[in-house]
């Protein structure tokens, strides 16, 4: 898949604000700080789309991306270590599930997980969550520019061999490095695999 156009439409706290649910979409959602505006960049090809930050907690609100006039991309706010108010963490929360829930043309949320890092209960659990509900979803994992090549390949098998320990099988894994622009055709082509079986069933 090439990406000719990236446009931002709008941000919401409610997903029946959304726009309207006719063409497929896919969420990307991750612990705070894990890169998810660097790779929503990456895989539009624009710089600038989604906003990067060092701060986490930088997403706030369901942000809607069209791509192509064909699809969306979602950016949902990360989990985890944002430094804000309970009030404030229970409230994205609601958001978030309400979201992943009844979004009705939702067609899979891609999980980024840092590959630097082991299994975290946070990520586990959230996964969990979503197969519990039926929510589709595969994991991205980011930053392997950050290690050696063997050691990410140790990482994703160390993963796999955890995710196992509960799931009887286990979700497409992607490894990507925004900073090396690597992964990115994999996760495109799964989306473009995705859209034409959307449109079959229109």
């Amino acid at each position: 898949m090439k990406v000719q156009e990236a446009k931002y439409v709008m941000s919401n706290s409610d997903y029946e604000k959304c726009p309207e649910p006719t063409l497929p979409e896919y969420a990307f959602i991750g612990r705070s700080n894990v890169g998810k505006s660097s790779l929503i960049n990456m895989l539009t090809g624009k710089k600038a789309l989604a906003k990067t930050s060092q701060q986490p907690g930088k997403t706030q609100m369901i942000n809607h991306f069209i791509i192509d006039d064909t699809w969306y991309l979602v950016d949902l706010p990360g989990y985890g270590y944002a430094k804000v108010s309970k009030v404030e963490r229970d409230k994205w929360e609601k958001m978030i599930h309400d979201y992943l829930h009844y979004r009705e043309n939702l067609i899979c949320t891609f999980v980024l997980v840092d590959v630097r890092h082991s299994a975290m209960a946070v990520d586990l659990e959230f996964m969990a969550a979503l197969g519990e509900a039926g929510i589709p979803f595969e994991i991205i994992f980011t930053k392997a520019d950050k290690l050696k090549p063997g050691q990410v390949a140790n990482q994703v098998e160390a993963y796999k061999r955890k995710m196992g320990e509960i799931w009887e099988e286990l979700p497409e894994m992607y490894v990507t490095s925004a900073e090396k622009n690597e992964g990115r055709e994999p996760v495109l082509a799964a989306i473009e695999t995705y859209n034409q079986s959307f449109v079959k069933t229109k």
